[in-house]
Order: structure tokens, then C-alpha cells, then sequence
């Protein structure tokens, strides 16, 4: 073989070489595209097979929810059914105010008084409410504190804004005696009217109808327990040492009370009251007729405030004329202006007479200045100025009163 042959041979090589060469190489991609759809194909499956768990899982919590929502739906209307648990029917309240007292008098302090609200609602007509009392601090023998019970009262309603009252209720007489908490009143002490002439703090025994009978207009009538008035000594006759807490109070005479009231106008309370008690003393001597009647009111427009007082006894038989007793009265009138939520200043004119069938001088007058400050809307600090005239230089007084007090 020459070598012009083997050129040739070499050149036939060559060119057939490079032929084959990319149908190799497409060989070989086509496996690895093979192998690559093959793990796809795995991945796939997998991917599915988790779907499908995820799904069943869904389902599962699907069932879940639902049956925790029939269970939930359930105890709804089980307890809807049942009505609110004795605890949701049950309300508990207080209020307490503590003195110093620094007069000509005396000079002291003293934590007056600590009341307890109880309230229950026995169903959607029927309630009660109940308030206990400590006075004083501390109660016991050779103690000058007391534990009272203030209120205990079944209230039913009868129809639509009318209610009827059954057991120990403070009576609708005066301004304060149904409300009193510390800071709802301007001054330390209570104004001596709603003490002297109306002996707030005023309960009794029996039953009561109080409800609307005009749009502002309301009443309240009740008979109850009375007063059992001393006919001897220097409390004789006196409607403040007649009160018997009812603590197995003689009843052979009891006594009525009704008050109507206007409170159509935002801001304005307009009341009159009275009660009549066939005698006073409870048969102890000469019977002594006995009607009381009162009339307030009380107005707030913005910052300014007022409220006024009077009061009056009309009370028969000897004895008590024989005293001076058989007329006793009393009025306070007192404005206020309200700064803020926090300061608020009075100013209170006071005049009572517990003498005044007699024909000689035993009014008692008092002037009372002084500030409350409110360091919240239900606890006050109070600070206030009294000036007290009697009929006699005796019987003055004059000082300084600081309090705090609150409610809730």
C-alpha cells in the first residue's frame, strides 16, 4: 500500500469519526434525560402522596372545628338555659369615710363608718338588696361603735316601672338618706337638718310601692315600723332618739310615708314628702300625733350646683308641747361650683329648731365653708370650716373638719 492509500484511509477515518461522534454524544444525553424524568417521576409521587396526607389531615381538623363548634353552640344554650351562675347574679359594693374632727368641742378621729352593699337577683323580677354597717371602727361592750344592718329588702317587680318592697328599707325622706356616700355631698359631716330633723341615716320595717306615673314624675309610698320617741330627759321627744333600727321594735303604732317627685329636667330634682305616725311614743304616755314633711330641692348645670332644704314636725299630746317640742324645723340651703373632676368648693346656711313650740330663742344656726377634692371619681378628700351658734354662748361651736371617704 503506497501512501497515497493510507492518506486516504486516514481522511475516510477522520471524517467518519466525526460523524459518529455527536450521535455518541446525543446517546448518552438521552439517559440522562431518562434519569432525570425517572427521579421527576419519583419526586411527583411523593409530592402527591403528601398531598393526599395533608388533605386527609385537613378533613380531620375540618370534623374538629365542627364538632368543637356544635359542642361550644351546645354548652351555650345549656347555660342559656341554666341562666347566669350564682356569682353573675351576685353584686357586692362599699363605702366607708374617716374623720378628724378639730372643734371647740372635741378633737378626735375617727373612722365613722364601713358599709357593705350586698345585691342579688333571684330572677328577672325578684331581687335583693342588703347593706351592713360598722360604725365606729370597732363594736362590742363598753365600745362606742355599733354593727347595724341598714337595708334588707326583697324587691319585685310588677309590671313595667313598678316595684313593690318587702323587709328593712331606707325611707324616701330628704336629700340624703337614701343617698349618702361620701362623695356624692360637699363637707365632712352631714348637714344638721338631715340629722336633727330627718335622723338620716332612717330605716324601718315593712312594705313600699315606688315607681313612674308621668314621663319625670315618680313616687314612692310605703308603711312601715315608727319611731318610739323617750318622753322623759333631754332626748324627750327628739325624732333622732325615736329610731329602732327595728331590733324587736314595738308596733302598735306604726307609721306611713309617701313622697312624689319631679325629675323631668336634666339636672333638677323637685320633691315633697311626709309621713304621719298615729304616736309617737308607742303608747308610753300621752298619745302624740305626729306628721312630718319635707321639701328639697336639687339643681346642677354645669359647674354650679345647689341644693336646698325644709323640713317640719307637727307633733301632739301635753308632753311634748310642754317641752317645745310639738314643732320642730329646720333648712339648709347650699351652692357649690365644680372647677374640674378634681376640686370643688361650698358654701351651706344652716337654721333648726327642735324647740320651736316654745316661745323662747333655741334656734340653732351654722355656717359651713370648705372644699372636696376628688382624687378619684369615687374617693374624695374633704376640708371644711364650721361656725356654729346656738341659743346660747354655751351651746357654740367652731373648727376645722378633714375627711376621706369613697364608694364603690
Amino acid at each position: 500500500m503506497n501512501g497515497r492509500t493510507s492518506t486516504r484511509r486516514a481522511l475516510a477515518a477522520a471524517v467518519l469519526g466525526g460523524a459518529l461522534a455527536p450521535m455518541a454524544h446525543g446517546a448518552a444525553s438521552i439517559d440522562s434525560i431518562e434519569q432525570t424524568l425517572v427521579q421527576l417521576q419519583a419526586q411527583l409521587a411523593a409530592a402527591q402522596q403528601e398531598i393526599a396526607a395533608l388533605k386527609n389531615e385537613n378533613q380531620q381538623i375540618k370534623q374538629q372545628v365542627a364538632a368543637t363548634g356544635e359542642a361550644v353552640e351546645k354548652a351555650e344554650q345549656e347555660a342559656a338555659a341554666r341562666g347566669p351562675s350564682w356569682a353573675e347574679k351576685t353584686s357586692l359594693g362599699a363605702y366607708g369615710e374617716m374623720h378628724w374632727n378639730s372643734l371647740q368641742s372635741k378633737d378626735e378621729i375617727d373612722f365613722h363608718r364601713f358599709v357593705l352593699f350586698l345585691g342579688h337577683e333571684f330572677d328577672a323580677r325578684t331581687r335583693l338588696f342588703a347593706e351592713v354597717e360598722i360604725e365606729h371602727s370597732i363594736a362590742g361592750e363598753g365600745q362606742e361603735g355599733e354593727i347595724e344592718l341598714e337595708q334588707a329588702y326583697i324587691e319585685r317587680d310588677l309590671f313595667e316601672a313598678q316595684h313593690a318592697q318587702f323587709g328593712l328599707f331606707l325611707l324616701p325622706l330628704g336629700i340624703l338618706n337614701e343617698h349618702h356616700e361620701p362623695d356624692t355631698f360637699y363637707g365632712v359631716e352631714r348637714n344638721p337638718i338631715e340629722n336633727a330633723i330627718i335622723p338620716t341615716t332612717w330605716w324601718e320595717g315593712g312594705v313600699g310601692l315606688r315607681g313612674d306615673i308621668a314621663p319625670g314624675w315618680d313616687y314612692h309610698v310605703a308603711a312601715h315600723s315608727g319611731l318610739e320617741v323617750p318622753i322623759t330627759g333631754s332626748s324627750a321627744f327628739l325624732p333622732r332618739s325615736g329610731r329602732q333600727k327595728v331590733s324587736e321594735a314595738p308596733a302598735e303604732d306604726p307609721a306611713g310615708t309617701a313622697r312624689i317627685r319631679y325629675t323631668g329636667i336634666p339636672g333638677l330634682e323637685l320633691a315633697l314628702a311626709g309621713q304621719y305616725q298615729d304616736d309617737l311614743t308607742q303608747g308610753q304616755g300621752d298619745r302624740a300625733r305626729a306628721f312630718l314633711w319635707e321639701t328639697h330641692a336639687v339643681f346642677q348645670r354645669g359647674p354650679f350646683g345647689l341644693r336646698a332644704l325644709y323640713a317640719a314636725w307637727d307633733i301632739g299630746g301635753d308632753q311634748a308641747k310642754a317641752r317645745g317640742r310639738d314643732e320642730q324645723n329646720g333648712w339648709y340651703v347650699e351652692p357649690s361650683w365644680r372647677f374640674n373632676e378634681q376640686w370643688g368648693v361650698f358654701a351651706r346656711y344652716n337654721r333648726w329648731d327642735n324647740n320651736a313650740g316654745d316661745s323662747a330663742d333655741s334656734t340653732f344656726r351654722q355656717v359651713d365653708v370648705g372644699f372636696n377634692y376628688w382624687l378619684s371619681e369615687q374617693v374624695v378628700l374633704k376640708l371644711d370650716y364650721m361656725d356654729k351658734n346656738g341659743p346660747t354662748s354655751a351651746q357654740d361651736d367652731h373648727g376645722m373638719n378633714a375627711g376621706v371617704g369613697f364608694s364603690f
